[in-house]
């Protein structure tokens, strides 16, 4: 593939730089999801050059680190921080390995420090996922069938929104959906019985034509932030404590935490999950075993003895 840059020898938003990036995604194996997620972080990154003068096929580490520095200003989280340049990384090793630069900039950059000894996300008791999905059954058949999948089967939101009805199948006695999952991967899933029972009670209004599963009022695709939206007014409305700092992802660390809680194999936890590094599942096990365990309630409690002694 031969890169041809704009007049003046630099690639920047729009033509050339659109058709790299094009070209880019279509030779990773991608969900929508994150697709759209790294051509958005392209997009920044280049805009970020524009406004500088800055040719992105002659920037530095120096230039990515000050980009870098420039998000974390905006209080994003470290690992918000390090997906963005994780995605323009992969971009310019797309570049490198077409020849139309040297070097990846990003390789040497300073990139946040994310530990894999803590989930960000705020996870949830099992009773607060019990009066969640006890709100949402109240809320609606499409609102329930949401919450129960994402809590039964601990989906990505993305993999449970891309759902369609040719996804739905049942296999050797098990009611199962089908869906790619993070890095293009083909998965399944089995169904539990209260998630198959709020499905069909959604199915049965919603019919079964095909298409998406979840669907809109107009017929359109259910999108993650409504999703968002949905599980932050049903946990206020279900009286959990931080319900505006919730979001789907802490249904997905409940099932995590509370499958491991239950004596489920740490490998069984990770293949449901389509984690690739076990690493990731233990972060969610360590979450659980940090807070337990904290010697601070110890400490306490020898304290109360004490002075009830």
């Amino acid at each position: 593939m031969q890169l041809v840059p704009r007049q003046g020898g630099e690639l920047s938003v729009g033509g050339p730089a659109e058709q790299v990036t094009e070209a880019w995604l279509a030779n990773r194996r991608l969900s929508e999801h994150t697709r759209a997620a790294y051509r958005r972080d392209v997009q920044v990154w280049l805009a970020w050059c524009a406004e500088r003068g800055a040719d992105p096929l002659k920037v530095s580490f120096l230039d990515v680190n000050a980009y870098a520095r420039g998000l974390e200003a905006r209080d994003l989280a470290p690992s918000t921080v390090a997906r963005k340049l994780s995605g323009v990384s992969s971009w310019y090793d797309f570049l490198v390995k077409i020849r139309a630069i040297d070097g990846n900039p990003v390789a040497g950059a300073d990139r946040p420090i994310v530990s894999r000894d803590h989930s960000a996300t705020l996870g949830l008791l099992p009773e607060e996922v019990d009066a969640l999905l006890e709100r949402a059954r109240l809320a609606g058949v499409r609102h329930h069938a949401v919450m129960t999948i994402l809590a039964d089967l601990g989906l990505r939101v993305g993999e449970l929104v891309g759902l369609d009805m040719q996804d739905l199948s049942r296999e050797r006695g098990h009611r199962t959906v089908r869906f790619v999952g993070k890095g293009g991967k083909q998965r399944r899933r089995a169904l539990t019985e209260s998630a198959s029972q709020a499905l069909d009670a959604y199915l049965a209004v919603r019919g079964l034509d095909d298409g998406p599963v979840f669907r809109t009022s107009t017929g359109g695709r259910l999108d993650r932030h409504a999703v968002f939206r949905l599980m932050r007014r049903l946990a206020a409305e279900a009286g959990i404590p931080e319900a505006d700092r919730l979001s789907p992802h802490s249904l997905r660390h409940a099932f995590a935490t509370t499958a491991r809680s239950e004596g489920v194999p740490l490998e069984d936890v990770q293949d449901a999950m389509g984690h690739a590094d076990p690493r990731t599942t233990r972060r969610y096990d360590r979450d659980r075993h940090n807070l337990d365990r904290d010697p601070s309630y110890m400490i306490a409690a020898a304290r109360a003895r004490r002075a009830g002694g």
